[in-house]
């Protein structure tokens, strides 16, 4: 039995604090990193990050283990929370806008996003949030999470095609968005 799962018999069991610490060390920076390349916002990635995991505690009652590992559940927890943070009222009020530094992110097909300004990595988050969830959830788990269409495929329970197609059309309208932005 892995590490995970006897933490999480712990939790479950007996409320064991040490248990949820050592588990939340464990994938804390991680999942800053995932949030934080979505948001490039340090206290609002600690905020979120935070929340991610008394999400993750509140609801680790319901994780099977049977479906998926703990990592994955934690990612669709995670992705979850950004999808709504981006719907929120705060999100919405709290556009602003400031210089970051030159950050790229790409994928294996060599579609490089560099967001040397602000304002194109707010281009590519409002693009991204009007996705639909599952686009969503797709696009944040391969850019961000790096999942591989098989691991997201089992994640999102669809078949790995339609991963594929869903993700590639979601490309398709951000290099679009991102075209006409600059054009």
């Amino acid at each position: 039995m892995d590490n995970d799962k006897r933490l999480i018999i712990k939790i479950k069991r007996n409320a064991s604090d040490a248990a949820a610490n050592e588990l939340i060390s464990k994938y804390y920076k991680e999942m800053y990193a995932f949030v934080y390349k979505q948001t490039l916002d340090t206290e609002l990635s600690l905020d979120l990050t935070q929340e991610i995991f008394i999400i993750v505690l509140k609801s680790i009652h319901n994780y099977d283990s049977k479906k998926a590992a703990f990592r994955t559940w934690l990612y669709k927890l995670a992705s979850n929370r950004l999808i709504d943070y981006y719907r929120s009222k705060n999100y919405k009020e709290a556009q602003r806008v400031e210089p970051i530094e030159d950050y790229e992110f790409e994928d294996e097909y060599d579609m490089t996003i560099s967001l040397e300004y602000r304002e194109d990595f707010e281009k590519v988050t409002a693009l991204v949030n009007e996705l639909d969830p599952s686009s969503q959830q797709i696009i944040r788990l391969k850019l961000f999470g790096e999942y591989t269409f098989q691991e997201i495929a089992l994640i999102e329970m669809i078949p790995e095609s339609t991963v594929k197609t869903k993700y590639y059309a979601a490309l398709k309208l951000i290099r679009k968005g991102m075209e006409v932005h600059h054009g």
